[in-house]
């Protein structure tokens, strides 16, 4: 059990994946965190010398270009509209991070039609050259499009706090992957809880519902947690990551272990040799 302290960064060799690895960050029910976790967590494996796409995946209440304090003058909802090409969309964040951004306020990008997605693979494809790894910002909730990005992605990232209500969402949505997807693998974060135990708590609980409830063929790994820390409301305001406008805070210094951790966590097999893996579920996933 961990301490109030925070933790060591561990001592993790970076490399390069054959293969870009693809995680999805979700969750059940919103305001978790989710989103600003994804831009720290990004800044942290880049840091890194990784490279690093984050897409943001709530189609039409994008909000991980606000949290970086940038303006992209166009979102996917161009590239969908065919205005724009995917690689005039993407945009340079902090450190070298990229940023494929979503639109805002439009209400039909949150639901995507199958022919959508078949153009978004044509598109996409070329984005896996030269990529380490892609987290995905999907939106909260068990809607189509969160369900969608969560089953195209190699890996499934569930952020919950120590509220009932998002344990209780949380649970939702893995019971919805797992008994109508077959998905049987997801990993957990626990986010903004006031010490680092309460995150184990959340983790047992999470455990013993899935546990009794769907069955114990589904893993569910704890990643860890990232305690309650005011920097990250005040970095939130200055529209900065955490990291790099606090990085002496020790929010900081536990969001960089979570980082580490997953980076050295052992990726699903995967049978195609590139990205492509990602975007060819993406198009064929029924939704």
């Amino acid at each position: 059990m961990r301490t109030d302290k925070a933790p060591k960064t561990p001592s993790v060799a970076m490399w390069a994946p054959p293969a870009p690895r693809v995680i999805a960050v979700t969750s059940g029910k919103g305001g978790v965190g989710k989103s600003n976790l994804v831009v720290n967590l990004g800044l942290a494996l880049a840091r890194q010398g990784l490279q690093v796409l984050l897409i943001d995946a709530d189609l039409g209440l994008g909000n991980l270009d606000i949290l970086l304090g940038l303006t992209p003058a166009y979102t996917i909802h161009d590239v969908l509209a065919r205005r724009k090409s995917l690689a005039e969309v993407v945009v340079e964040g902090p450190e070298g991070l990229r940023i494929l951004p979503a639109s805002s306020g439009i209400p039909e990008m949150a639901d995507l039609e199958p022919h959508q997605k078949l153009f978004l693979l044509n598109e996409l494809e070329n984005l896996g050259e030269h990529l380490d790894v892609v987290l995905i910002d999907t939106g909260a909730g068990i809607s189509r499009n969160v369900l969608f990005f969560n089953l195209a992605a190699q890996e499934i990232l569930v952020v919950a706090t120590g509220e009932p209500t998002s344990i209780t969402d949380a649970y939702a949505l893995m019971k919805v992957l797992a008994l109508q997807h077959g998905e049987r693998r997801f990993r957990l974060v626990v986010n903004g809880v006031p010490h680092p135990e309460d995150g184990q708590v959340v983790y047992r609980t999470l455990l013993k519902v899935t546990e009794r409830f769907l069955g114990e063929d589904i893993a569910l790994d704890y990643l860890g947690v990232v305690p309650h820390d005011e920097a990250i409301g005040r970095a939130v305001l200055k529209q900065q990551p955490v990291l790099q406008i606090y990085p002496k805070a020790k929010v900081s210094r536990w969001i960089t272990e979570l980082a580490l951790r997953l980076w050295a966590s052992s990726p699903p097999t995967v049978s195609l040799s590139n990205v492509k893996f990602f975007w060819q579920r993406l198009a064929q996933t029924p939704m």
